[in-house]
């Protein structure tokens, strides 16, 4: 499993030092935890997963307790080579899962996190949980971008409305057709 990770926290170079812990667990340290948001984690292209195989990945805050408390983060596989995770928040979260990356593992630095990848079948994978703030986080971030757009788009239509008499002595708003298509064209092109 040598070489066949990568680690890029945000605003910093790549990290590729796994250490590996057993046959199928390696794990790194991230220096300054407090200042780490966003995490990109990769497969290097020096070998892929086995067959049937994916890496689920966790994060260790520095802890204020004595028993390491690991976070599930998600996963990481040969159709899914690359993964971001938002971890901002996690570090004020307890950890899920205690008894894991202990064989010949060595302290960590104060103040540091880690990050540690195990080699599972990819069906005990789809099985875990991923930590609150993560996979979480980006279906909140989906919702907002969607009522953001939603919400520029009745804004825009709403400032080409027209009153049209309906018959019954009433008016009623109309947006013309091209009001959405100019909005969807100008969408278009920040894109």
């Amino acid at each position: 499993m040598a070489g066949m990770f990568g680690l890029i926290v945000a605003g910093r170079l790549v990290q590729t030092d796994f250490c590996i812990v057993s046959e199928r667990e390696v794990v790194i340290e991230i220096a300054d935890a407090e200042s780490i948001n966003h995490l990109t984690l990769f497969l290097t292209g020096v070998s892929p997963f086995p067959v049937g195989m994916a890496g689920a990945v966790f994060i260790r805050w520095p802890e204020r307790s004595e028993s390491p408390n690991w976070h599930f983060l998600g996963s990481l596989s040969n159709e899914k080579p690359s993964v971001i995770f938002k971890v901002a928040q996690l570090n004020k979260a307890s950890g899920s899962s205690e008894k894991m990356f202990s064989n010949n593992m060595e302290e960590i630095t104060h103040g540091s996190a880690q990050l540690g990848i195990q080699v599972e079948r990819v069906e005990s994978i789809e099985e875990k949980c991923a930590a609150e703030g993560t996979a979480a986080s980006q279906q909140s971030t989906l919702t907002e971008m969607g009522w953001k757009i939603a919400r520029y788009v009745v804004t825009h239509a709403e400032s080409y409305s027209i009153s049209v008499p309906n018959g019954e002595g009433r008016s009623i708003e109309v947006v013309p057709l091209s009001a959405i298509h100019d909005w969807f064209k100008t969408f278009s092109r920040r894109f």
